[in-house]
């Protein structure tokens, strides 16, 4: 179904979403169909199913957890599931902040964060127990401009989360991250040297305090709220996982069913990346910028360095990769990027037209249900032109002024078809010999 009037549990709270067009509200599409006219409520019913799944399917069964309240057997199976799914997401966030500076640290915590001045204050009084008032009135300015609160409100939360007032998992449920997570980057702040056996050893008891709201009984739904908001982001941290095996080349997934939509902060490259494992059946081939550099050539100290040959790798089955080829094409023929076809056309008459899957998006501040500052708009298309070529072209403004502007992702897709005669001598064989340096 198409219909948005339905309101969503999820990134720790309830959130409605939206289609591009209200004339597809009504509709029940396919999902070849909504691909094709991007609509945007079929996807997000179609990961909510995904990450049921991956939570149901979790080790230790982490969603049956909760079926029945009264099973004399439950403290002691929590007591264990505590402890193994507790070590298995330290460890997941030691790899995943491995080799990182203070400052990358502190960004990769925020990375996936919608940022609000109650969870940037959790975050900083969190790593920065000691910091005064004024240094995070700077630091929440800087990531909220204009929309950031006044002083008295930044002292007011500033008291009322400060690191004795809450316990690191109701820190995380207000943050919006996972508890862990928040402990981890803490942990590696005060010991950079420490290895993951340490820190393993050393959050034996955090491990049973982030889970230990599961064996209270009492006030159910407040604890069903943060169960549901746990399971999410444990579920989006295996769906990842399971996603990079198959050439998915972004660094993390928002726990948020808007990742349906687009909302993981997905780079041009990496979107152009994902599209070459469709183009190529599947087969990853590591991107190189260089091949060869060479120094003092001529000379006695002549040195050569040259990169070893690219090993292609299978990451997604021959067979999807070519059912996204025609869905995408199907883009181009009928759907949001329909402008494109038959615009790409060789002189002996073969088809270049692209296939691609556009995107359109506002990153903006919501304070108390209003949007008030809007820090970005992205317009992206991501295509491929015939079998050899792909990129993407990212149509985008950014800071406050952002939300002035209404362009689609049908910007990119003119610029596209404008720059057909510029791109055609390199994509046409017959006048591939006409190109500067003959490529």
């Amino acid at each position: 179904s198409a219909n948005p009037d339905q309101n969503f549990f999820t990134g720790g709270g309830l959130h409605r979403f939206n289609n591009f067009n209200r004339s597809d509200d009504n509709r029940n599409p396919t999902l070849r169909e909504s691909m094709q006219a991007s609509i945007n409520l079929p996807f997000v019913r179609l990961m909510r199913e995904v990450v049921n799944h991956a939570s149901v399917q979790m080790p230790g069964g982490s969603a049956r957890l909760f079926d029945d309240a009264r099973d004399p057997r439950r403290l002691e199976y929590l007591a264990r599931f505590a402890d193994r799914e507790g070590q298995v997401f330290v460890r997941r966030f030691w790899r995943k902040t491995e080799g990182r500076t203070p400052d990358e640290l502190r960004a990769l915590l925020l990375e996936g964060l919608r940022p609000t001045p109650q969870r940037l204050v959790a975050v900083f009084r969190y790593l920065e127990p000691d910091a005064s008032l004024d240094v995070l009135q700077g630091f929440v300015g800087a990531r909220l401009g204009d929309a950031a609160p006044g002083r008295d409100t930044l002292r007011r939360l500033y008291d009322q989360l400060a690191p004795s007032a809450m316990d690191l998992t109701d820190r995380g449920h207000v943050a919006g991250v996972h508890p862990l997570e928040l402990w981890v980057v803490g942990y590696r702040l005060q010991r950079p040297e420490a290895t993951l056996a340490q820190a393993l050893a050393d959050s034996h008891g955090v491990r049973q305090q982030v889970y230990g709201w599961l064996f209270n009984t009492r006030a159910r739904s407040a604890q069903d709220s943060r169960i549901q908001t746990m399971l999410e982001v444990e579920a989006f941290l295996d769906i990842h996982q399971r996603w990079v095996r198959h050439g998915y080349p972004f660094g993390q997934l928002v726990p948020s069913l808007a990742t349906a939509l687009g909302s993981s902060g997905d780079r041009p490259a990496a979107l152009a990346e994902l599209m070459g494992i469709i183009v190529n059946d599947g087969v990853r081939l590591p991107t190189r910028r260089l091949t060869d550099l060479r120094f003092a050539s001529d000379t006695p100290w002549e040195t050569a360095l040259a990169q070893p040959p690219a090993q292609p790798e299978q990451v997604m089955p021959p067979e999807v990769a070519r059912a996204l080829r025609r869905v995408l094409a199907e883009v181009v023929e009928q759907g949001t990027a329909r402008r494109l076809a038959g615009s790409f056309q060789t002189r002996d008459g073969q088809d270049l037209s692209p296939g691609g899957k556009t995107g359109t998006g506002d990153n903006r501040v919501v304070v108390q249900g209003r949007p008030v500052l809007s820090l970005n708009r992205t317009a992206t298309f991501v295509f491929n032109l015939g079998d050899r070529y792909f990129g993407s072209l990212t149509a985008y403004v950014t800071g406050p002024d952002a939300a002035r502007y209404r362009f689609t992702s049908g910007l990119p897709v003119q610029i596209l078809r404008s720059m057909g005669p510029v791109l055609m001598p390199y994509l046409d064989p017959a006048l591939e010999a006409g190109c500067p340096n003959g490529q």
